[in-house]
């Protein structure tokens, strides 16, 4: 395991952590004014207390793998001298580990597999070929929906997890169940144990088993859904071959993880179970850090954990033991002061920040939060901030870590001595950031000002989801509304008749109807409403309520239609969901209901009452749709709201009422109840998120990790040292990238008479490169896959095959929209100019590498543009390019070029192939001296007999070495042999 460099200069300040002297750490806070090797510290006037914490990583990893060669000393101190450097150096970063989803992650497994085979012919023992930076796989890309019924018919799985008593502050109400018959819902046998709907009884069920799978009706234990069953039968038939390859590279490697499919998704897995916050080998502690290939890598910012989302061939790059390169960021402090309003949700704080965030040119740059307000963050808050990374264009959004996460921690299992040790040592290293101490704060690059009292809740209507209307105002707004004429917010009540009140008997009592009533009041989560901390305020809302003695008027429609069995599950293990059955906040299933229009019928007595008065009745929602008669014909105003301030309308019966001044209700011995008598506190809802939902959450994720599934543990994998490739596969093949393996480094070889493959113009994408799309039945990779046996329906797409390198070669440049200039339209073809045919790109390529012809690509500006993908340079080096002429480069691409050992050249500026005359039918010879060096230029002759220069687009001694090597593949091969 490579976690820190045996020759390293600054060895000198490593040493023991405190009370726990058999952990060693760098101790970067003692590099002031020593010298250890690195004169120039003292004259940077070092104070790690200025530095951002997210800089601060990056300076301890510089620190900890400082080999003179992948990091120097010069980078140490570029990164420590970040106010004056920022943007305008690149250092590399090691990062502690890396997480893969498999589309990603099969390519790279393939290239071990294949370094393996390389390493053995060439003499070498392919055992000693593992990853370098620990790994984790998830396989959560392959599962398709082949299977699927109505939602509502179904009882999802909420997670699992063993069953938990409820919280004795939470305890439910105790009442006699009583038998209803089964609704013919499936897996339900019924007699079910139910409760009495009738809220006036006061008779309902509180006997809520916390198993595996509920019946979404009446909470009783139900087999595993039929379609779940099918769809996972369906996924590993279909990727067999691909989940066989896992199989063996999980019992092969060292250092890698494979997380089998049905466990979760790769940002879920990596947040909940695969961080670390500290990492710690062979007693040596350092920070968690992490590249990863799933766009939502961000998310583990919100722990403390430096990370962000790369390409395919950077995160092999990291598991071959290399650093990633980044433009030292600007880091933007987001100073979070004041309280947040007691009405106001998670949700509404986080996409009030996110909103703030986007409005703050943040694009390219760190984020990192600090200021008062932070502790005020649950992590889950922090996680989704993070998370919404590219809402806002941060590269990433960074929590320094503080108490709150190490409650959190502990809720999610952290043994006890591995936190207190974590403690230890980020106070050591100055990562602990606390609200309590009267340190400084970092400098920062700009800071962002963010008052959470200035974050108030919102309500959406009347009639369109974009009319935000504050809480505050609501009473206000809606008699505005009355006045105003009929459109998309006036209803046009004349004056004399908005306070018409309409008598109407129900259930042998009487209750009065008035503009704004409500008669629909459905709990809903789904979206922006699924976050734990906003359904479980509508539970202790409700939980307060009952005990206050409030009830909801029967005649309104109420209902709970929790998004998936796990909100369920929490609901129940927190010990509210009682209370929002008393209240009429039954569970009616699992799917789209209200918010689609598919509410029960309002009872016949309330239309009439309704239509005979003109009532502009309500409907509140914690939904997404809310159009004018969307949830009843006769309910004309719809208002959007979070979970709680539904049940808070629900209880007061009407939206004419200021939450400030006027009581939601009497209680118990005539009391006036208000709204913030029993709001719950961020507080108590940060103490049940984490100790009745994040605990059982992680623990049944880590139950899962633990016993893996009955399939996979079922399935057959090959346990030898080398892959056995079946040739007849089309999915996992060994490519050819190290057919030429050898243990020295060979002196570049000149380019001669070679013939351009492709004349492309600006902005040419790593798209248009390597599409990841649908195979085209006229494509080579069709008639490839044709000549395979395997029809049309079974050539899936360039994404699912690219462990199979003979598919994704002939894919290369096969996108539809590629402009080749020899051609003139769009098109995946080109000329081959000794026969002067036009053919597939690879058919040409084909033929040039018979005849033993070379070839290059002409570009223009911004070539490799888009998202890292790296097939887009393997392909290309597959068909035989040596070399890519263009303008200008997307960074990324150009040293991924370099990283498969084709040359990235640019003409010099203001030059082109125009300026300088060239057709791109000539013929061109490049010339490499014995020794590059970075940035030098190189001249190129035509077969016409032009002569100019270009510039050789390598930029350090790292590049120039990968690029002698062959290719970082062959660079990292040769150290085994």
């Amino acid at each position: 395991v490579f976690f820190f460099s045996p020759g390293s200069p600054y060895q000198p300040v490593i040493e023991a952590l405190g009370n726990y002297p058999q952990k060693k750490f760098y101790n970067v806070s003692k590099l002031g004014g020593a010298k250890y090797g690195v004169a120039l510290i003292k004259s940077l006037c070092f104070t790690l207390d200025t530095l951002p914490y997210s800089i601060r990583v990056l300076f301890e990893s510089s620190i900890r793998n400082c080999d003179g060669f992948l990091v120097k000393e010069t980078d140490a101190m570029n990164i420590l001298d970040w106010k004056t450097k920022q943007n305008n150096v690149e250092v590399p970063f090691c990062p502690a580990r890396v997480v893969l989803q498999d589309f990603t992650g099969i390519p790279a497994m393939v290239d071990f597999a294949a370094m393996r085979e390389a390493v053995r012919n060439a003499g070498g023992d392919p055992v000693k070929v593992n990853p370098a930076c620990p790994t984790d796989l998830t396989v959560d890309h392959s599962l398709q929906i082949d299977f699927s019924k109505c939602a509502i018919q179904n009882a999802p799985n909420p997670g699992g997890g063993d069953s938990q008593k409820p919280m004795a502050k939470l305890s439910p109400l105790k009442a006699q169940p009583r038998k209803l018959p089964c609704r013919g819902q499936t897996g339900c046998k019924g007699p079910c144990s139910a409760g009495d709907s009738s809220r006036n009884s006061g008779q309902f069920s509180a006997q809520i088993e916390n198993t595996p799978i509920l019946c979404p009706f009446h909470l009783q234990p139900v087999p595993e859904p039929e379609t779940v069953l099918k769809n996972q039968e369906m996924e590993f038939g279909r990727n067999r071959e691909r989940l066989q390859f896992f199989k063996w590279s999980s019992k092969v490697f060292k250092n890698i993880s494979i997380i089998p499919p049905e466990t979760g998704m790769a940002h879920q897995v990596n947040l909940e179970y695969l961080s670390r916050v500290v990492f710690e080998v062979k007693n040596f502690l350092y920070p968690d850090s992490v590249v990863g290939t799933d766009s939502h890598t961000t998310m583990v910012n919100g722990l403390g954990i430096l990370g962000w989302g790369v390409g395919g061939i950077e995160a092999e790059a990291v598991m071959l033991g290399m650093p990633v390169t980044l433009t030292l960021p600007e880091v933007v402090g987001c100073e979070l002061t004041g309280t947040a309003s007691p009405l106001a949700t998670s949700i509404d704080i986080v996409l009030s920040i996110t909103k703030h965030l986007r409005q703050a040119d943040v694009a390219g740059k760190f984020v990192e939060f600090f200021g008062s307000g932070v502790s005020q963050l649950s992590v889950a808050d922090r996680t989704t901030i993070a998370n919404m990374c590219p809402e806002y264009g941060a590269i990433l959004s960074f929590f320094p870590v503080d108490n709150v996460t190490l409650k959190h921690l502990q809720h999610t299992g952290f043994d006890k001595g591995k936190l207190e040790v974590m403690e230890a040592y980020l106070k050591a290293v100055k990562l602990f950031r606390n609200d309590e101490s009267s340190s400084r704060e970092p400098e920062y690059s700009q800071v962002v000002q963010i008052s959470l009292s200035s974050i108030v809740p919102y309500v959406s209507g009347p009639k369109r989801s974009q009319d935000r209307v504050a809480v505050n105002s609501m009473k206000s707004d809606f008699q505005a509304c009355l006045n105003e004429k009929s459109g998309v917010k006036g209803f046009q009540i004349a004056v004399e008749k908005q306070n018409d009140i309409v008598p109407v008997q129900y259930e042998g009592n009487e209750y009065k109807l008035s503009h704004g009533c409500i008669v629909i009041a459905a709990v809903i989560s789904c979206t922006n409403n699924c976050n734990p901390s906003v359904m479980l305020a509508a539970g202790l809302l409700a939980k307060k309520a009952v005990e206050a003695g409030l009830e909801v008027k029967p005649y309104i429609r109420t209902s709970l239609s929790p998004g998936s069995g796990m909100v369920t599950h929490y609901l129940s293990s927190s010990g509210v969901l009682p209370y929002l059955s008393k209240l009429g906040f039954e569970v009616v299933g699992y799917g789209c209901s209200t918010c689609v229009g598919n509410t029960a019928p309002l009872p016949e007595a309330i239309r009439n009452a309704i239509k005979q008065g003109d009532i502009i009745a309500c409907g509140v929602l914690s939904g997404t749709k809310n159009f004018e008669g969307r949830l009843c014909d006769c309910v004309r105003a719809n208002y959007l709201a979070s979970p709680p301030l539904v049940v808070a309308y629900a209880i007061a019966g009407t939206v004419r009422i200021d939450f400030e001044t006027e009581p939601l209700g009497i209680g118990l011995n005539g009391k006036s109840i208000y709204l913030r008598d029993i709001w719950p506190t961020r507080r108590e809802l940060h103490t049940v998120e984490e100790e009745c939902v994040i605990s059982s959450m992680f623990k049944e994720l880590k139950e899962k990790m633990e016993k893996g599934n009955k399939r996979w543990n079922l399935l057959e994998a090959p346990e030898s040292t080398l892959f056995p490739w079946d040739l007849k596969s089309t999915y996992i093949r060994c490519p050819s990238f190290l057919d030429k393996l050898a243990k020295e480094p060979f002196s570049p070889q000149p380019i001669e008479n070679a013939h351009v493959l492709l004349y492309l113009g600006d902005s040419v994408t790593t798209d248009h490169i390597s599409p990841a799309g649908s195979i085209a039945r006229s494509s080579a990779a069709a008639k490839y896959l044709t000549s395979k046996g395997l029809t049309p329906r079974e050539f899936n797409s360039y994404g699912a095959r690219r462990g199979n390198d003979a598919v994704m070669t002939r894919g290369t440049f096969a996108n539809i929209k590629l402009l080749n200039k020899f051609i003139g339209k769009p098109a995946p073809k080109t000329i081959h100019f000794p026969s002067g045919q036009t053919l597939d790109v690879f058919e040409a390529a084909e033929l040039y590498q018979k005849e033993g012809i070379p070839v290059i690509i002409l570009a223009g500006k911004k070539y490799g543009l888009g998202s890292s993908r790296d097939w887009a340079a393997k392909g290309p080096f597959l068909l035989g390019v040596k070399a890519v002429l263009a303008e200008s480069y997307e960074k990324v691409h150009k040293s991924q070029l370099i990283g498969i050992g084709i040359a990235p050249l640019q003409f010099l500026p203001g030059e082109n192939p125009s300026t300088l005359g060239l057709t791109g039918r000539e013929q061109f010879s490049i010339l490499f001296p014995p020794e590059l060096s970075p940035g030098m230029t190189l001249d190129i002759k035509t077969s016409t007999g032009k002569v100019f220069s270009v510039i050789a687009l390598f930029e350090n001694d790292v590049e120039i070495t990968l690029y002698r090597y062959g290719g970082s593949l062959n660079f990292v091969a040769r150290r085994f042999l």
